[in-house]
């Protein structure tokens, strides 16, 4: 998948892999903006509470920082967008700053697609697709764990491919 090509990290995407992540992205940034709502799992998952037992701290610091925190995580979303070909197949390729937008985007979109999925950290992936491709292969949920998994693989290959920093 992705590679170094000097100080570029840089992969080739088939087309089906591009819808993917465009959708993935997309759906990231859709929940964050008209979707975002504080009682969904997933915006707690992304946002948790920085003080659990304190609620009234919680939500004080929320009042000042998460604005920034939703804009920086549509920036990340944003940046994949950007980066994937317009309309079929193609390179891309990432300088540092851009690839570890990559990195913030694909973990958010994992954490989103992980709760969504009920998946504990404990969670044993490939036993999980394993059942639900026995209990119905053509499921949305073996093609969301699909994706899931894709999106594990395509994150350590780009965290392996970064330049080491000094």
């Amino acid at each position: 998948m992705f590679r170094r090509s000097g100080s570029e990290c840089v992969a080739a995407f088939a087309i089906d892999e591009v819808r993917v992540l465009r959708k993935v992205a997309g759906e990231v940034v859709d929940l964050l903006t008209d979707g975002f709502d504080r009682g969904d799992p997933v915006v707690d998952r992304l946002f948790p509470d920085i003080y659990p037992d304190l609620p009234e701290d919680s939500a004080e610091f929320r009042q000042y920082t998460e604005g920034e925190l939703k804009t920086g995580k549509i920036d990340q979303a944003g940046a994949i967008l950007a980066a994937l070909p317009d309309d079929g197949p193609g390179e891309v390729r990432l300088d540092a700053e851009t690839a570890e937008a990559w990195l913030r985007a694909i973990n958010d979109a994992r954490l989103a697609m992980g709760t969504r999925l009920d998946i504990a950290a404990d969670t044993d992936l490939g036993d999980e697709l394993d059942d639900a491709v026995l209990h119905d292969p053509a499921s949305s949920r073996v093609f969301q764990l699909s994706v899931y998994a894709y999106l594990g693989y395509l994150q350590e290959s780009l965290l392996n491919s970064l330049p080491e920093i000094d």
